[in-house]
């Protein structure tokens, strides 16, 4: 990539700084939708290491265009800023035998921060190029941001985006091609409820809602070309105290899939259940909270072209095939509308969406290397000057 002596010396020369940054970033609470305070630092410090034009859309993404016109193709490297986790004070942080331990500090502030890094050698250096490069610190990945991030960039440059790149995960060699979609629900169970003793028999809500649990765990999941499909109830509330007969119960449930055939049987499935029991003259609401598409039709020449550039660059590093999964990341949506997208990480630890989370600092050269590998496809160094 250019003068590659220079690019490796820079790189070990960031890591102290690269690790301070990650302490920086993992101080600042950043719940999905909750992001303004990470992504103002974010703007400050792109700001302040040489790119120009930045600017924070209507959700929060801190968007930073080079070589970006009014209408050019463009290349779109991504790392979100939001954690999965709802504190609003910092997060705990701390360091031993090489690794930091912090919610938060591989999903996904390591990759943001190796981002930022490179990013600032590329704008440094004037590198060139005919596609536009849109760095991003997005917004709302997790959980109920609901991707909010992602489909704003989507939206707001559509299909002038010829590829997309998110970087998370906490594995080097491990890429994520295939999205998972996922339909995502609020139940609310009502009955007439009552005191336990006095009204014996009245309908429980709780016992209502366990029971529609029941029914969802029996659903048998669909299978279509080695396809995966789960399902999951992960929050239960309800009731009022021992001695009453419970008025209201919910829950939250989501189905998965890396099929769409798949995912709509199992809308089609949950919907029959849901008729079921109203047919009881039960109660039921039912919101649907998120909403993740599937893969959609991809050009399959363009999407194996940068299948190859990732492989390419992760061989040149770690010397060795990287594997591919399915997941449910930002790439999602361009996938869905046939954007060739790929998922990456560019640091490797553990514990993600634990309190246990921690990352391989050690890691983080590697990772840089890869990510400035990538970069070499899109853009070039000027000629040094003699």
């Amino acid at each position: 990539m250019g003068h590659n002596h220079d690019i490796e010396q820079y790189l070990r020369s960031s890591q102290e700084e690269l690790v301070q940054l990650i302490r920086d970033l993992c101080a600042i609470p950043a719940p999905s939708t909750q992001e303004a305070r990470r992504a103002l630092f974010c703007k400050e410090w792109f700001e302040k290491n040489g790119f120009e034009d930045v600017f924070i859309d209507q959700v929060n993404n801190v968007c930073c265009p080079y070589h970006v016109t009014e209408d050019n193709d463009l290349v779109v490297f991504m790392a979100h800023t939001d954690t999965v986790f709802p504190d609003l004070e910092p997060m705990p942080l701390s360091e031993r035998d090489g690794r930091i331990y912090s919610p938060g500090v591989t999903d996904d502030t390591a990759n943001l921060a190796v981002l930022m890094i490179c990013a600032r050698y590329i704008v440094q250096h004037q590198y060139q190029s005919s596609t536009g490069v849109l760095i991003v610190a997005n917004a709302c990945e997790e959980g109920l941001g609901n991707l909010a991030g992602s489909r704003a960039i989507l939206a707001a440059y559509g299909s002038r985006i010829k590829e997309f790149i998110s970087l998370d995960g906490s594995d080097l060699s491990t890429v994520v091609n295939q999205a998972v979609g996922s339909h995502r629900y609020q139940i609310t169970v009502r009955t007439e409820g009552g005191h336990s003793f006095g009204d014996f028999g009245n309908r429980n809500a709780i016992r209502c809602l366990a029971s529609i649990i029941d029914m969802l765990y029996s659903i048998k999941v669909p299978a279509e070309h080695n396809s995966q499909t789960t399902y999951n109830v992960g929050l239960i509330s309800g009731g009022t105290s021992v001695n009453t007969i419970a008025q209201e119960a919910t829950m939250a449930y989501e189905y998965r899939s890396d099929n769409q055939l798949c995912l709509a049987k199992m809308e089609n499935m949950f919907e029959k259940v849901m008729e079921a029991y109203r047919a009881t003259g039960v109660e039921i609401d039912v919101t649907k909270i998120g909403d993740r598409p599937c893969s959609g039709a991809l050009d399959p020449v363009a999407y194996q072209a940068l299948r190859d550039r990732i492989c390419r660059s992760i061989q040149a590093v770690l010397h060795r095939e990287p594997r591919f999964l399915s997941g449910s990341t930002d790439c999602n949506i361009p996938l869905s509308l046939g954007i060739p997208a790929i998922c990456i990480g560019v640091c490797r630890g553990g514990g993600c969406h634990t309190r246990e989370e921690w990352l391989d600092t050690k890691s983080l050269l590697d990772g840089c290397r890869i990510l400035m590998e990538l970069f070499q496809h899109y853009l070039q160094q000027p000629p040094a000057a003699n």
